[in-house]
């Protein structure tokens, strides 16, 4: 595939190049559960979802200053 060329985002459809896809991968015990190619809008809400739901109910959350996400 070359740099031109653009696949689907898995969430909204539009197309989307390498350069900007993100993938989201979930694993568990070494072996791949599921996969999503991303634009950077949807990438941006699967964030927020994530630290929504992991974000514990009942503890408040201490801000300790280090939020920053890393993709690789």
């Amino acid at each position: 595939m070359t740099d031109d060329e653009s696949d689907p985002c898995d969430d909204c459809r539009d197309p989307v190049s390498d350069a900007l896809a993100r993938t989201v991968r979930l694993t568990v015990d070494r072996s791949q559960i599921d996969g999503q190619r991303l634009c950077p809008e949807c990438f941006a809400d699967w964030i927020d979802r994530y630290e929504t739901e992991m974000q514990p109910e009942e503890r408040p959350v201490i801000d300790d200053g280090d939020t920053d996400i890393i993709v690789d």
